[in-house]
């Protein structure tokens, strides 16, 4: 695995802060109060609340339900929306989020629309033996599709259960819940590449 230090935008302030505007856009957008948000992602008021103050570093899980709830792709919750598309995003130009709990590394490659592709390219680094959970989407359903780069994988879709070593590609959807689990001794990495379903 690689051991980059992240630029000062990848910081965990800059996240958080990051994460915190885009969760009331959109909470607010969508006509939610806290309450109504709390019932649909299955996170407490007061969570969402800290969230949204950036008093809070929230994990890839509690993300998930948020995202869950909203019915947004977690990009969505972790990037900043742009008036126009980008040609050309450099490494430096791409969000970068940790989960403070599981060490999950999440890259935003590409956003999905950006280019009017309808794509959008994610690389995750999953330390060894972390485990990330997330639940069945609420909104809109898309596809992904999983690339394994290096290490071993486990990918529990609902009630299917893969594992992937290097080399091996996975597609599912998000209409289920999803667990994603480092195996072996190392950490592992992989490309996940989602589109409109």
């Amino acid at each position: 695995m690689r051991n980059e230090s992240p630029p000062p935008s990848e910081a965990p302030g800059h996240i958080d802060a990051l994460i915190a505007t885009r969760l009331l856009a959109l909470r607010q957008a969508k006509g939610l109060s806290l309450a109504e948000l709390a019932e649909l992602s299955g996170v407490s008021k007061a969570m969402i609340s800290k969230v949204e103050r950036a008093q809070s570093s929230p994990t890839a899980v509690l993300l998930g339900r948020l995202a869950a709830g909203l019915g947004v792709s977690l990009a969505q919750l972790l990037t900043e929306e742009k008036e126009a598309p980008q040609r050309l995003r450099t490494k430096a130009m791409q969000e970068v989020w940790r989960d403070p709990e599981a060490g999950y590394l999440r890259r935003q490659v590409a956003e999905r629309g950006a280019t009017g592709s309808g794509v959008e390219l994610v690389e995750v680094e999953l330390p060894r033996s972390a485990q990330v959970g997330y639940p069945r989407w609420s909104g809109k359903p898309y596809r992904q599709c999983l690339w394994m780069l290096e290490g071993a994988l486990r990918v529990d879709y609902g009630d299917e259960r893969f594992e992937l070593a290097p080399g091996d590609c996975l597609d599912f959807g998000v209409d289920r819940p999803l667990v994603f689990k480092a195996l072996g001794r190392t950490a592992c990495r992989y490309l996940l590449v989602a589109s409109a379903d």
